[in-house]
């Protein structure tokens, strides 16, 4: 039997994985937001784990696992073209090379951290959002999505910044830059929770799915089950 998907289904998953690549490309530069300072990659990743709260809610783990694997090919793709086209000798009249190679030379540490954060709190959000659903009887939308942040952006935090940072940056100021990450992402999914909360109508309205994961496998590797 030939799988389909949605043209919804379809955006949601383009637009994560645009979101995710841009969020890798936008960690290169240092904002200051008040007293604190944060990468710019904060102003799109979060929406990452919005769409999929959306896909977990609305399609179930199932599709969650196929768009997050999705999006963890594309990121590694773009990197590995990136630090491809870094290796590449440039012409010699062009002046650029320093800024693009600050912006594509990721350090393979920075790499792995990413990758590997990125699939962990991916994963940890679609569970617990699969989870609550059921547990809830599919009520209680608001805490579920941002209980499944929460655990999501913890767990990548806790991973990230370890690997990417550890033994370049101390300890205590790890710790901060941790927890000002896991507190202005959660936040963030709380300040557009009600458009969160209107496009997952609005999609269940369009899609007519409302999947609730009662036989699901949670094998992550599992990704030829959709």
């Amino acid at each position: 039997m030939k799988q389909s998907v949605s043209v919804s289904f379809m955006l949601m998953g383009i637009l994560f994985n645009v979101c995710l690549i841009a969020a890798n490309l936008l960690e290169t530069k240092v904002i200051q937001v008040g007293d604190l300072t944060v990468t710019a990659g904060l102003l799109v990743f979060p929406v990452s784990y919005i769409i999929n709260d959306c896909i977990s809610e609305v399609w179930g783990f199932r599709k969650a696992r196929l768009i997050i694997w999705s999006g963890f090919a594309m990121n590694f793709f773009v990197v590995a073209l990136g630090m491809v086209a870094v290796a590449l000798p440039s012409a010699s009249f062009w002046e650029g090379e320093e800024h693009f190679n600050f912006v594509f030379g990721m350090a393979p540490r920075i790499v792995v951290a990413s990758l590997l954060a990125f699939l962990v709190g991916s994963f940890l959000n679609a569970y617990v959002m699969s989870r609550m659903k059921i547990v809830s009887q599919g009520k209680r939308f608001a805490w579920r999505a941002i209980a499944s942040t929460v655990v999501g952006e913890t767990a990548d935090s806790l991973i990230f910044f370890p690997i990417a940072f550890g033994g370049v940056i101390v300890w205590p100021e790890l710790l901060v830059m941790m927890g000002v990450q896991v507190i202005l992402k959660s936040l963030y999914e709380v300040i557009i929770l009600p458009v969160t909360m209107q496009v997952v109508r609005a999609v269940k309205r369009i899609d007519g799915n409302d999947v609730y994961d009662e036989d699901v496998s949670y094998k992550f590797w599992k990704i030829n089950e959709i």
